[in-house]
């Protein structure tokens, strides 16, 4: 598809903000339906990148395969798990979540200086 450059810039700036912030609700929301309609966000916004670049098909069969099937079925096996055992002692911040952010933080840290210091 022949875009304009500024609509292709912003379609793109889009779809990737979509993924950001669905990938960031499946994996801080701590409802599992919330993070099960955030995978659905982050599959839809994948489908529609291949759109600019003119392959409708795989585009479809995203939309059908991941939306329409494999979050369709993660959602209803969560929609039959108990709800009550997931806030069972529900600990806001433990000794793991800070360990991770750390190891997390770092892995960051360490790409975004990686990128810097890459002559591209």
């Amino acid at each position: 598809m022949d875009l304009p450059g500024p609509i292709h810039d912003f379609l793109l700036v889009f779809l990737g903000s979509g993924l950001i912030l669905g990938g960031l609700g499946v994996v801080l929301l701590t409802n599992p339906i919330y993070s099960a309609f955030s995978l659905g966000l982050v599959f839809v916004c994948i489908s529609l990148f291949y759109i600019p670049s003119n392959s409708h098909f795989v585009a479809a069969a995203q939309l059908l395969i991941y939306v329409g099937a494999i979050n369709v079925l993660i959602i209803f096996a969560v929609m039959f798990m108990n709800g009550s055992e997931y806030y069972k002692d529900f600990n806001l911040w433990t000794v793991g979540d800070g360990v991770t952010s750390v190891v997390c933080t770092s892995i960051f840290a360490s790409l975004i200086t990686t990128i810097l210091d890459t002559s591209w």
